[in-house]
């Protein structure tokens, strides 16, 4: 399998069978997945933070550091590829406490009500997140069979999405 890797407030999108987007080290910030299993594309969002009214001109250099922008320019991307909108599968992870152990920022929840307010607006649901707590976590997107994965600290790896499945060695059979 290809290994695609999205930095952070990094996005990436793939329509190949063989590709597994992937992104490390998830604390405070939130991965977003999206899937259309008609188009067979995919795509993974890596953002920080919340909002980018504070810094625009940081937005406008990288959208995609932010949930408004980096949201906006993930189905921007996506919907160019063939994804459609009414058809996304969408998965979040991430939005630990792991920096702001006494909670005094909330940088983790600030990013996940961000992302979960803009999605709403936008009309579409999240079908399965793995979120807050105070671990890192590793997401995985699989092309081919739409198959969402997450690795969080001593915790092996399980399927976010679709829940279930047959699954074996961590992986779909």
């Amino acid at each position: 399998m290809k290994t695609i890797v999205v930095q952070m407030a990094d996005c990436k999108l793939s329509d190949e069978p063989d590709a597994m987007l992937v992104t490390y080290a998830l604390g405070s910030c939130i991965a977003v997945s999206i899937y259309d299993r008609l188009a067979r594309v995919g795509a993974l969002l890596h953002i920080m933070l919340p909002n980018s009214s504070m810094q625009p001109r940081r937005a406008e250099a990288n959208p995609f550091i932010f949930a408004d922008t980096g949201l906006r320019a993930l189905f921007g991307k996506a919907h160019a590829a063939g994804l459609k909108k009414h058809r996304a599968l969408v998965c979040l992870a991430g939005g630990a406490q792991v920096m702001d152990q006494n909670g005094v920022f909330n940088i983790g929840t600030r990013n996940h009500t961000a992302v979960r307010n803009i999605l709403r607006r936008s009309g579409l649901m999240v079908h399965a997140s793995a979120v807050g707590g105070m671990q890192s976590r590793t997401v995985s997107l699989e092309i081919g069979t739409g198959a969402v994965w997450v690795r969080e600290d001593g915790i092996s790896e399980r399927q976010l999405y679709p829940a279930g499945g047959n699954v074996a060695n961590g992986r779909t059979t």
